[in-house]
């Protein structure tokens, strides 16, 4: 998924996201282990996305804080 598609996303939805994520490299990270997996691309691609992710979600909150401290 791109970037830009991910940061249009809401807290909640990159949430769900993150979890599907964590499932699928779960999976990749078992073929891996049993070596059913032909190419560690894949996984690589898969590790990166769900730090994308989390930097984003890390950065929504970070940004909703900022905005309670400003209103309150």
């Amino acid at each position: 998924m791109e970037l830009s598609e991910l940061r249009q996303m809401s807290a909640a939805d990159l949430r769900v996201k993150e979890r599907e994520t964590r499932e699928e490299l779960f999976r990749l990270r078992l073929k891996l282990r049993t070596n059913q997996l032909e190419s560690r691309v894949g996984y690589q691609t898969a590790r990166k996305e769900l730090a994308r992710i989390m930097t984003l979600i890390g950065e929504k909150n970070r940004a909703e804080k900022a905005a309670d401290k400003k209103a309150g």
